[in-house]
């Protein structure tokens, strides 16, 4: 699951991925476009009386995610905490919104 939020500063990108080691995750920028993808080994099953029950989901993902040309990708922040991957992608400066007062005469 990913969440996508829009601040004043950047463009924060949220996504879980719940019993991963960072190294198994591989973020990368192509163009105008996130790429998030890695691969969820398998364990070892404990098989008891003829069966398994396996009903956590493994193997490889990738999601590509658009991006806005107002974002600058060349100063992209990662962190990975407690299963969830936070991308803080910075906007460009004449992006960011400014304040203009209004003389009143």
């Amino acid at each position: 699951a990913i969440d996508v939020h829009d601040t004043k500063d950047s463009i924060v990108v949220k996504a879980d991925l719940p019993g991963m080691k960072k190294e198994e995750i591989d973020v990368s920028v192509d163009g105008d476009t996130l790429i998030i993808k890695g691969e969820r080994k398998h364990e070892n099953q404990q098989k008891e009386d003829g069966y398994v029950r396996s009903e956590r989901v493994c193997g490889s993902f990738y999601r590509e995610l658009a991006l806005p040309g107002f974002v600058d990708t060349n100063n992209l922040k990662a962190n990975y905490k407690d299963g969830v991957l936070e991308l803080q992608l910075p906007k460009k400066e004449e992006a960011k919104p400014k304040k203009i007062n209004i003389e009143i005469k």
